[in-house]
């Protein structure tokens, strides 16, 4: 037997004890087979605060950082929720208040923060933005056209959160601190983190669309926020904001997924990676739900390339999923994980 084979077996011996977890051996096994047929590179399993499954497939390795791509994008957002608990931000004011030079347009003086968070501004994605060669996001983003109506259409993309950068910049401004400088003390350093990779464009304005790299253990500290209703970075009355969903998508909201609509009459499951990769005026999120098998309170936050932290708090189950770019399905890793 490999030293991985060897180590599952320990797991698989462990998971099937006698109170050790609500997840059966044969479900974890089950999983992790499927995920790393489909060049997995970590998968993680904490159930009840205790780790119940840990396994690097591939050749890879339990310290090894891996890219969370828009798995970014949750850490920005908690930085705003920080902000409104801190009374910098209001979700619901306009942004033209802040961003004075988009007074005098009538479609983006309408644009409230809770839009640029929700990608439902109406600004077009601008995917060009993730590029470091960029000269400077900030500039390209301010002027980027709106393409729909506030609050009308779900576009995801770079664009509204580089907007929402330079909103934060100039309300922080007058306290001598940056959105970076902000994002490390009021969210990463009370979850454990230092200084992230920023991919700072050549004006020196970070991407917050992604570039963070962590490894699953460390990706499932924002799990254990999730468990705990945000804690310990906002309460749970600011963090319920993030479970809402929009009218132009029930499934998201500032930075996380949700299964929300997984009960309900006609949900339709659906593949995120490949809804995102058409154009947005091709996007259907009507009804769409991660699993319907999956618990409804399932919260999750994704990269690019099937990067998955998966929450479900009625369980107190916290999954990390982690691989290369290679076809993948949620339902199915859900179906076989949960035995449904």
């Amino acid at each position: 037997m490999n030293v991985r084979g060897l180590f599952l077996a320990l797991v698989f011996a462990y998971a099937g004890s006698a109170g050790a977890a609500d997840l059966p051996a044969e479900n974890l096994w089950a999983a992790a087979e499927y995920s790393a047929a489909r060049r997995g590179m970590a998968l993680l399993v904490i159930q009840h605060g205790k780790t119940i499954f840990e396994d690097y497939p591939n050749g890879h390795s339990a310290g090894e950082p891996h890219k969370i791509y828009s798995g970014t994008k949750a850490f920005w957002n908690l930085a705003a929720l920080a902000a409104v608990e801190e009374g910098i931000i209001a979700l619901d004011e306009r942004v033209a208040d802040t961003i004075t030079e988009w007074r005098g347009d009538e479609g983006r003086s309408r644009i409230t923060i809770r839009e640029l968070l929700d990608f439902t501004s109406g600004l077009n994605a601008e995917n060009h933005l993730h590029s470091t060669e960029v000269a400077n996001r900030t500039d390209l983003a301010l002027g980027v056209p709106q393409v729909a109506a506030a609050g009308g259409a779900f576009i995801y993309g770079p664009c509204s959160l580089q907007v929402f950068h330079e909103l934060l910049r100039r309300r922080l401004a007058p306290r001598g601190e940056t959105p970076v400088h902000f994002l490390e003390r009021k969210v990463l350093r009370p979850l454990g983190f230092g200084p992230q990779n920023y991919k700072r464009d050549r004006a020196g304005n970070p991407l917050l669309a992604s570039g963070f790299l962590l490894t699953a253990r460390q990706w499932s500290r924002m799990g254990t926020l999730l468990l705990h209703d945000g804690a310990p970075v906002v309460s749970p009355h600011t963090f319920a904001q993030c479970l809402r969903g929009s009218a132009a998508n029930r499934a998201f909201a500032l930075g996380f997924w949700n299964n929300r609509l997984a009960g309900a009459d006609g949900a339709r499951e659906f593949d995120l990676e490949d809804m995102l990769e058409k154009k947005w005026q091709q996007q259907d999120w009507r009804n769409t739900c991660l699993c319907r098998a999956a618990p409804t309170d399932l919260v999750a936050s994704v990269g690019s390339g099937y990067q998955r932290l998966l929450v479900f708090p009625s369980l107190e189950l916290i999954v990390v999923r982690q691989g290369e770019d290679a076809k993948f399905s949620d339902g199915q890793f859900l179906r076989l994980l949960l035995g449904r």
